[in-house]
């Protein structure tokens, strides 16, 4: 039987980790991998995140499972963090899932659920998953225009052109901040626009929220978001805790469904649990635990606050850096955009040659559509980086 099956192609990102991995040479830069990096090239442990693990070594009794969606508390947590109090507490349900990853396959999956025919709306360019999810459960996939790739930022009167041939039911995923791979991001009033736009049209939003705190804050981050919800009569929202508690590895996520019915949202906290119950049965505790003891705690909420905003400022100060060395060596400013991006990504716009010129002669390792982790530089690296950049042609 087993026979019959063929390999899947391999995960570029991975084949990437690989490759810089085998580089002998020191002066090497991983700029692929998607998890941030201090200046030592660690993935740091925050030290709220310590606290709370001992904490938590000390008190806890037992390791039994806990309900189908997880535990309530963590629930209220991270619906006050996401959506700080502007939708009604009955207006939500919720689920815990492996990761943000997990909830949005729950998304995709409710949308099947409850509209086999709808599309799917995503960015081109978006992260590599959203197709990869939708194309392997067999959902209809579309695409808008998010990105100019002459200026570096935001083609917004593409996407609404594009968005015309969205129909009442379809859904769309929307990047909640810091847009992965582009680093480019819809301005409030363009957010504004988007949403009586797709209001008209019935369209229902998922939004993958990845990084809330890395942008411009915890609550600048989640403005946008909270005013869709606000509007909507149905919302879907991803939540992630891998990037702004650096759990990556204990898979914390959250979905959230905003709805308008009380009704409503019986029918759907009931699916939610089923879809945990048949991927996952009962969602990973560990992380979850972590994350409901800080923010429930004084102390250990304002440390945590501390670092993530430290987090913040060191990815703008890298960016404002290795524009500043680029204009430097170019005497341009065409640069500049990099300084204007949020959170970890950016789309540099090298061709694909000149991804290899840069990992094969300069021994910088990005993805092949030019996405950079910015975490990856350090005070050290960027003039390599600038260097390689302006010597590959770019």
């Amino acid at each position: 039987m087993f026979e019959s099956l063929t390999a899947p192609p391999p995960d570029k990102i991975i084949q990437l980790i690989q490759k810089f991995r085998e580089d002998p040479r020191e002066q090497k830069i991983d700029l692929g991998v998607g998890v941030y990096k201090n200046a030592s090239g660690i993935t740091p442990v925050m030290e709220a995140v310590k606290e709370a693990e001992l904490r938590l070594w000390n008190s806890q009794t037992t390791k039994t499972y806990t309900s189908l969606v997880g535990e309530i508390g963590f629930h209220e947590v991270m619906i006050k963090l996401i959506l700080g109090g502007s939708i009604p507490r009955d207006n939500i349900a919720a689920a815990h899932t492996a990761g943000g990853t997990g909830a949005v396959r729950m998304a995709f999956e409710i949308i099947k659920l409850a509209s086999p025919e709808s599309s799917v709306w995503i960015s081109n360019p978006s992260w590599p998953n959203h197709r990869a999810i939708l194309k392997f459960i067999n959902m209809n996939i579309r695409e808008y225009s998010y990105f100019d790739r002459d200026s570096r930022s935001v083609d917004f009167s593409g996407m609404m052109s594009d968005l015309k041939d969205a129909r009442p039911g379809d859904a769309i995923v929307l990047h909640g901040c810091c847009h992965n791979p582009t680093g480019s991001d819809l301005s409030y009033s363009q957010w504004e626009e988007l949403a009586e736009f797709l209001l008209e049209r019935k369209v229902i939003p998922i939004i993958d929220f990845a990084y809330q705190g890395f942008g411009d804050g915890l609550d600048e981050d989640a403005k946008n978001l909270r005013m869709i919800a606000s509007k909507f009569p149905e919302t879907l929202i991803a939540g992630s805790c891998s990037k702004n508690f650096g759990i990556y590895r204990e898979r914390t996520g959250i979905m959230l469904a905003v709805v308008q019915e009380n009704k409503t949202k019986s029918v759907i906290q009931s699916v939610l649990s089923s879809l945990n119950r048949l991927s996952l049965s009962f969602p990973p505790d560990h992380g979850a635990r972590l994350v409901t003891m800080i923010l429930n705690d004084d102390e250990l909420s304002v440390l945590w606050r501390e670092e993530l905003e430290a987090t913040r400022k060191n990815l703008q100060d890298l960016r404002v850096r290795l524009a500043g060395e680029l204009r430097d060596l170019t005497g341009s400013d065409r640069f500049g955009f990099l300084a204007s991006h949020k959170g970890m990504f950016s789309l540099t716009g090298c061709s694909p040659e000149q991804v290899v010129t840069m990992r094969e002669k300069h021994g910088i390792y990005l993805v092949g559509d030019s996405r950079i982790n910015v975490a990856g530089l350090n005070e050290d690296s960027i003039p390599q980086m600038a260097r390689a950049m302006v010597n590959s042609g770019m």
